[in-house]
């Protein structure tokens, strides 16, 4: 996974604020603030980690008065002093055997490493969501499935109802991030670069960048993706997979982490069935039987059938937020 595509890297990722024009960047700090992490994998599979952090306060920080200053060592080296560089062939095949063996548990230790580091701050997320009554829903699809158009209806059709804010995910571009712009949402375009996926300290960003007040909704774009974003979690309330009857009904049983890990699964695209070749109830047996708690909707993001269900969906899911902060 991360040791292999690049994932935690963040090379080229920055945010953009639609509102403001300001960019910056998620390889280097921004005044107040410096965080990073270096985890270099080197071919033999060798890991090794040097970090430099300051924390001057963060929007989502619940301490802004600490000061955190850490260096690890630099540790990678052979010792070589007492051995001639003649090396026989033995010695070679040994040496590479030695990483070799080591290969796999560095890897996996540097992916976990990752993943934990992802966690803590997914935690500091979601409790900033909570304290804030604040419902944070991460979309999640394979690219073309619907999500921008699905975001652009619900925008529109709940501008009087619902305080809807927007962190819009991306490789590269900020053509939907304008597209929700103009729907009538504030919105900041994450751009990922050689990512695959967003992160939690994206999203922390994302968040300090749109400022969202309490009660609001904060839907989460992330990118067109169903392998990597299912491993991240962002701090959100709930996660929503969207399915395209123009995908096959197979999808949940070859992604099944993806669909295992959603609280909603959303059917869109449904205008087209009368022109496919798709079996609605096998996809939805499959879908529940990789995750027999999944909640499904069936909807159209292009004619709005099945709009009133997802919007019901969300006012629940706001109501519980409420109801949740109330009772702790």
């Amino acid at each position: 996974m991360c040791g292999h595509c690049g994932c935690g890297a963040k090379a080229g990722a920055t945010v953009l604020n639609l509102q403001t024009g300001r960019e910056t960047s998620l390889g280097r700090p921004e005044a107040g603030e410096h965080s990073h992490d270096h985890d270099h994998v080197h071919a033999d599979g060798v890991a090794h980690t040097h970090s430099h952090e300051h924390h001057h306060g963060h929007f989502l920080e619940a301490d802004p008065g600490h000061h955190h200053h850490h260096h690890d060592d630099h540790h990678h080296h052979h010792d070589h002093h007492h051995h001639h560089h003649d090396h026989d062939h033995a010695h070679e095949h040994l040496h590479a055997e030695h990483h070799s063996a080591h290969a796999p548990s560095t890897v996996v230790d540097l992916e976990e490493r990752i993943l934990a580091k992802n966690d803590a701050l997914a935690a500091k997320n979601r409790a900033w969501f909570a304290g804030r009554e604040i419902l944070a829903l991460n979309l999640v699809s394979s690219p073309g499935a619907g999500k921008t158009t699905l975001l652009e209806r619900t925008i529109r059709d709940l501008h009087h109802d619902a305080n809807i804010f927007v962190i819009e995910g991306d490789q590269a571009t900020a053509n939907d991030g304008e597209r929700i712009r103009l729907a009538g949402a504030p919105a900041v375009q994450v751009n990922t670069g050689t990512g695959c996926h967003l992160e939690a300290d994206m999203i922390a960003r994302g968040v300090s960048e749109l400022r969202p007040p309490p009660g609001a909704v904060v839907m989460i774009e992330n990118v067109g993706n169903l392998v990597c974003p299912a491993m991240f979690d962002l701090g959100e309330r709930a996660r929503v997979v969207i399915l395209s009857v123009t995908e096959g009904e197979d999808k949940p049983l070859k992604y099944p982490h993806m669909f295992r890990s959603a609280n909603l699964m959303i059917l869109n695209k449904i205008d087209l069935l009368p022109h496919l070749d798709f079996d609605v109830d096998r996809a939805l047996a499959h879908a529940r039987q990789v995750n027999p708690d999944i909640e499904v909707l069936q909807l159209s993001a292009r004619s709005g059938a099945g709009f009133e269900e997802w919007y019901s969906w969300i006012r629940r899911q706001s109501q519980l937020v409420k109801e949740t902060v109330f009772a702790s």
